[in-house]
């Protein structure tokens, strides 16, 4: 029997909505925790999971993505209703959470896996995220932005503490709130 030769974490993300209607979407702007919760307030986003895309190796782990060798990112991958949550929302979202212009680092977080990405599943969604980059750019003049906009790979579900981790307490056990509309400041912390 011949060996796969294909690597799973190369190809597409195979993963569907949990039901019709709904879309997928996956954003990496540095650490997961805060973007996640921004995303879960969001009217519209159902769902969020916050994992693993875009490296080239299967099942990574919190750990082994931390050394840099796997080429991953940390993602939020989003299921949204677009008939409440237009995709042009979620983009607004983006890149209200981070600095685009900063390479592979979001304040003090340093390393590929917090690098700036927009990782699309369809064509509409491609066209939508370049236009945004392109206005976003416009906004800030000399400063290049460095976001990558590319189909979403397999995306690998990041270890359960992580799942909506400040809604949960974080690491010092201060819950913050996930209530839809909720402006409250995002404190992000270990």
């Amino acid at each position: 029997m011949a060996a796969n030769s294909t690597n799973p974490a190369l190809e597409p993300d195979p993963d569907r909505p949990d039901h019709p209607g709904l879309e997928l979407a996956q954003f990496g702007a540095g650490c997961f925790w805060g973007v996640e919760l921004a995303f879960q307030r969001l009217v519209g986003v159902v769902k969020t999971e916050v994992g693993f895309s875009q490296g080239h190796v299967p099942d990574p782990t919190y750990k082994l993505v931390c050394t840099g060798t796997t080429n991953h990112v940390e993602v939020v991958r989003v299921q949204f209703d677009p008939d409440v949550c237009p995709y042009s929302n979620l983009l607004s979202l983006f890149w209200s959470r981070h600095d685009p212009t900063s390479l592979n680092r979001q304040g003090a977080d340093v390393g590929t896996q917090y690098r700036s990405g927009i990782y699309y599943y369809n064509e509409a969604q491609a066209r939508l995220a370049r236009e945004s980059l392109e206005a976003k750019q416009k906004e800030l003049n000399d400063k290049n932005i460095v976001t990558e906009i590319l189909p979403a790979k397999r995306f690998y579900r990041a270890e359960e503490y992580h799942q909506q981790y400040l809604e949960k307490g974080g690491g010092k056990g201060l819950c913050q709130s996930a209530e839809k509309g909720c402006t409250d400041p995002i404190r992000c912390y270990g």
